[in-house]
C-alpha cells in the first residue's frame, strides 16, 4: 500500500507555469495582434517566444542552444503552460530578431496593470526614516548601460571600440516598480531623455535624480509646472548667492543658500557631511523647494539609491548582460523580458510576504522551477524562522548610512 505524499506545499502545477500563469491568458495574443505581428514560424507561437524568454532569464540560459535544449527536454510539463513548445535554436534566434520588440514592452506594462487591479497594495510600503510625514509621489530617474560586443554591434556604437545599450528609467519610490521606462543606444546623454522621463508628473509631485540630468531649460520647466526637483550639483554649474540661512555648526549641513542659477531660476544649494562607503565626504545637493529642512532634502536624494538596487538586480541577479541576440530588436525584447520577471519575483516576494533578500528569492525559484510546489506556500515557509525583516530591495550598503 502506498503512502500519501504528506508535502504541504505539493501543487498540480509546475512552478514555472504559476509563474507564466501570472500573465493573463491570450494577453500575448492580443498584443501581437495589435502590433500586427506574424508567427514567422508555424509551431512557435509569441506566448511559446515569451516562455522561453522568460525561462531564459529565470535560469541564467549560457545561449539560443541553452534555452532550447533544456525546453526541448522539458517539452511535456513545458506543453501545459498553455500549449508553450520548445524553439529550435534558428526559430528562437529569428523571433528575436524580427518580431517586433514593442510587444514585449506593452506585455510588461499590461502586466503589472494587471497585477496592481488583483492586488491593490502591491508593492506599497510606509516611506523610511524622516520621510514618513511625506504625503507627496517620489519618482527617481536614472538610466544604466548594458555593454555590448562592439564588433558585432556597429549601430551600438558608444566611444572607441565600445558598443552599449541604455535602459532609461523613471522608479516610483512608494513601490519601487517602473513607471516609464527607454531603452535606446549608450552614445545618448542622459539630459536629452530628462523630458521624457517627467513627462505627464503633476504639480507638487517630487522628482530626484543624479546630475547626468542636469538641465536648466528642463529644471526651469519643472518649476512651472509645479514639480518639485533635487539633484546634485554639477562642477560647472554656476549661481550667484542671494541668501545664506544659518545652519548649526558642527552638524551634517554645513551651508544652506538660496540662489538665481545663470538661466535666472531661483534654487536652494546645501551642501553637507554624508558617509559613503564608510568616509565622510561633501555633497553638494540642487533643489527648488525652498521651505523644507535641508536634512529632509538631503534624505531625499538618499533615496536615489534605490534606482542603483533595481538596476543592480537587473544586471547582477537576472545576468542582463547574458544577450542572446546582436539585432537591436533583440536586445530591447531581452531588456523588457528581464524587467517582466523582475516584475514577477517582485509580486511573489510581495503575495508571500517574503522578508529575505531579492537574491535568495531568485535563487529558490530557479532551483525548483520544475518542481510541482505551491511557489507561495514554498516561499512562505522560509519566514517561519523570524529571520531579518528587510525590504527585498534595500541592502544597507546602497544607501549613505550616518546621516540622521
Amino acid at each position: 500500500m502506498t503512502k500519501k505524499s504528506t508535502n504541504s506545499t505539493a501543487s498540480k502545477h509546475t512552478v514555472f507555469r504559476q509563474l507564466c500563469n501570472l500573465i493573463p491568458p491570450h494577453l500575448v495574443s492580443e498584443i501581437a495582434r495589435r502590433n500586427g505581428s506574424k508567427k514567422h514560424a508555424r509551431s512557435f507561437s509569441h506566448y511559446s517566444h515569451i516562455v522561453a524568454l522568460i525561462y531564459a532569464k529565470v535560469t541564467h540560459s549560457f545561449g539560443l542552444n541553452d534555452v532550447s535544449d533544456a525546453l526541448q527536454n522539458h517539452s511535456g510539463p513545458l506543453s501545459a503552460i498553455r500549449g508553450a513548445t520548445a524553439p529550435a535554436r534558428n526559430t528562437l534566434s529569428h523571433a528575436n530578431k524580427y518580431r517586433p520588440a514593442k510587444i514585449a514592452e506593452e506585455l510588461f506594462w499590461e502586466v503589472l496593470n494587471h497585477l496592481r487591479s488583483i492586488s491593490p497594495g502591491f508593492g506599497r510600503r510606509r516611506f523610511p526614516g524622516k520621510l514618513r510625514k511625506l504625503t507627496r509621489n517620489i519618482h527617481l530617474i536614472d538610466s544604466t548601460v548594458i555593454e555590448l560586443v562592439a564588433n558585432c554591434m556597429d549601430w551600438a556604437s558608444h566611444r572607441r571600440r565600445k558598443a552599449a545599450a541604455k535602459c532609461h528609467l523613471r522608479l516610483d519610490f512608494e513601490n519601487l516598480l517602473p513607471s516609464y521606462a527607454v531603452i535606446d543606444v549608450a552614445r545618448e546623454h542622459d539630459n536629452r531623455r530628462a523630458r521624457e522621463l517627467s513627462a505627464g508628473l503633476k504639480a507638487g509631485e517630487i522628482l530626484i535624480m543624479d546630475r547626468g540630468y542636469v538641465d536648466l531649460v528642463h529644471f526651469q520647466d519643472l518649476s512651472e509646472r509645479g514639480v518639485i526637483w533635487v539633484t546634485r550639483m554639477k562642477a560647472t554649474m554656476k549661481y550667484d548667492v542671494w541668501k545664506d540661512y544659518d545652519v548649526a555648526e558642527g552638524g551634517p549641513i554645513i551651508s544652506d543658500q538660496w540662489v538665481c542659477l545663470t538661466n535666472g531660476l531661483p534654487a536652494r544649494v546645501i551642501v553637507a557631511r554624508v558617509m559613503v562607503d564608510g568616509k565622510e565626504r561633501e555633497m553638494t545637493f540642487v533643489t527648488n523647494q525652498m521651505e523644507w529642512a535641508a536634512s529632509t532634502i538631503v534624505e531625499l536624494y538618499r533615496c536615489r539609491w534605490e534606482i542603483e538596487v533595481f538596476f543592480k538586480q537587473m544586471k547582477q541577479t537576472l545576468k542582463l548582460c547574458d544577450l542572446m541576440s546582436y539585432s537591436a530588436n533583440g536586445i530591447r525584447w531581452q531588456i523588457w523580458i528581464a524587467m517582466l520577471v523582475q516584475m514577477l519575483m517582485r509580486y511573489l516576494a510581495w503575495e508571500s510576504n517574503w522578508s529575505h533578500s531579492f537574491v535568495r528569492l531568485y535563487g529558490i525559484v530557479r532551483s525548483v522551477i520544475w518542481k510541482k510546489a505551491s511557489i507561495r506556500l514554498l516561499l512562505e515557509g522560509y519566514g517561519t524562522a523570524g529571520g531579518l525583516k528587510r525590504w527585498l530591495a534595500e541592502p544597507q550598503e546602497a544607501y549613505l548610512p550616518g546621516f540622521g
